[in-house]
């Protein structure tokens, strides 16, 4: 096979605890706009096109294995922490076919891009190379391995910073930990030894055991230093979302979406926005979110996996959650749509409106203050303010279906299961325990009485703490004779 042709296989090593975490969650999970960390490093890899993905687990292995269950990857076990060369030949291991070339990545690194890596990949193997190592520049690179070239600017050997002489610290240019090798891999990598003062198989033997061989060794620079730094602590994981909240808010940007205040903004990488979509300043979109053209999102409104067809609009305040809103239709604000939610197009929901488990036919309006959950309503019924669909006895959940046309008056209860008919209509403050026929009009309320001069009755016992508590009553009841 040639060398463009040649599969590559990835190792992405996620073994470490991340005791700077200070937390109970393997570092490697903590997420970072929406994936966990290693979970960019596998989007990285398939972006890529690898044949085999390894996963080198250590620290916390089944939270890590459990959350990538089903990310299609390969996991190995490095049951003793012996360092990123033991690591990474326990990710050999775990493929059957070494006839590849082999990426080293890192769990704790979400911020790599996939064209870098491209990049890099073409350049290692346009030159032929057997061992191409990631660098970066900075002023000043303490703390990291610094790369050390010859006479000739050839790649000689990586240095760690504890190790280094002065001369080789003041060098800018650092190892990212990213390598990229051909096949020799397997072999060479059997060679490393921790004869070293920590006792541990560091990775970066690797390139002088190349060098041994006679192999070509390079290096390829990136031009955005960012790209490979770890989320190591809290505050390394929130400049590391910075970071991509800012990539993700400029591709959507350029791809024709409006963003007010575009760092205020949250959307993760699995959320997708048509053209001419509009979000005003905080809001939140995560999961599987899909929002069509022209669509507007109120301000500090929060969507999660929704769909929100052509036009719709979201008023400020709006939470929605595993809902579809139909085209031309409003929403809020102050309303919340929860899971099982669909409304067809031309819906109005307003002002702290609930729905759950609710289907909502083209041209329902419910303005104010009501919930509707496990109910079916039809075309062009008006719910009124303070409508309750009242879905659940204490034990079971109960579904309702309303009608087409039906005027539903303020402040009733449907109590499921009910069926109200089409054209039927509800009188304000019902309570209604009984199916509505069709065009028929339901009162399912108590009967009004009227006691004349009651309050003067009343009051007028009281007209001292009247007189001291409320003076205006005192007053009406003086022009009351």
């Amino acid at each position: 096979m040639t060398e463009q042709t040649r599969p590559l296989d990835v190792v992405i090593l996620a073994a470490g605890q991340g005791t700077r975490m200070k937390s109970s969650l393997p570092k490697v999970l903590h997420p970072v706009a929406g994936r966990p960390m290693v979970a960019w490093a596998v989007k990285t890899a398939r972006d890529l096109g690898a044949r085999n993905v390894v996963v080198v687990t250590g620290h916390g292995a089944e939270q890590v294995e459990a959350a990538l269950g089903e990310a299609d990857v390969i996991f190995a076990r490095q049951a003793q922490q012996l360092g990123t060369g033991h690591a990474f030949i326990q990710g050999l291991d775990a493929l059957s076919d070494h006839q590849a070339d082999v990426l080293v990545l890192y769990g704790d690194t979400p911020l790599l891009r996939a064209d870098t890596l491209t990049a890099l990949l073409s350049d290692h193997r346009a030159r032929g190379g057997a061992f191409t190592v990631l660098t970066g520049e900075v002023p000043d690179a303490t703390g990291y391995g610094r790369i050390i070239r010859d006479a000739q600017g050839n790649v000689e050997r990586i240095v760690e910073q504890k190790d280094a002489t002065p001369q080789e610290r003041d060098v800018r240019e650092f190892n990212s930990g990213v390598y990229l090798m051909d096949a020799r891999a397997r072999e060479l990598s059997a060679r490393i030894t921790n004869d070293n003062a920590s006792g541990e198989y560091y990775l970066t033997d690797l390139l002088g055991l190349y060098r041994a061989e006679g192999a070509e060794v390079h290096a390829f620079k990136l031009t955005d230093p960012s790209e490979v730094m770890g989320a190591n602590d809290r505050t390394g994981l929130a400049e590391a979302e910075g970071i991509i909240r800012a990539r993700l808010t400029q591709e959507h940007m350029r791809a024709g979406v409006t963003i007010h205040l575009p760092e205020t903004v949250y959307i993760e990488d699995t959320v997708q926005l048509g053209r001419d979509v509009t979000l005003e300043p905080g809001v939140i979109l995560r999961g599987q979110t899909r929002v069509a053209e022209g669509a507007t999102i109120g301000a500090y409104s929060v969507i999660t996996d929704s769909t929100l067809h052509e036009g719709v609009t979201v008023k400020p305040h709006s939470v929605l959650e595993g809902a579809e809103v139909g085209a031309g239709s409003d929403v809020g604000p102050f309303a919340r749509l929860r899971p099982g939610t669909v409304l067809a197009g031309g819906v109005h929901i307003g002002n702290f409106v609930e729905t759950k488990n609710a289907r909502l036919a083209q041209g329902v309006k419910a303005g104010h203050l009501a919930y509707l959950g496990d109910v079916e309503i039809g075309e062009e019924t008006n719910v009124g303010a303070g409508t309750i669909v009242a879905n659940f006895d204490g034990v079971n959940k109960h579904r309702s279906t309303v009608g087409a046309g039906v005027f539903i008056g303020s402040n009733s209860t449907l109590i499921a299961p009910r069926v109200v008919g089409d054209a039927a209509f509800i009188a304000a403050g019902s309570a209604v325990h009984e199916d509505v026929p069709e065009g028929a009009m339901a009162v399912a309320r108590g009967k009004q009485r009227t006691l004349e001069g009651w309050s003067k009755r009343y009051w007028g016992g009281l007209r001292g703490k009247v007189q001291e508590k409320l003076p205006w009553l005192a007053g009406w009841l003086d022009r009351q004779g």
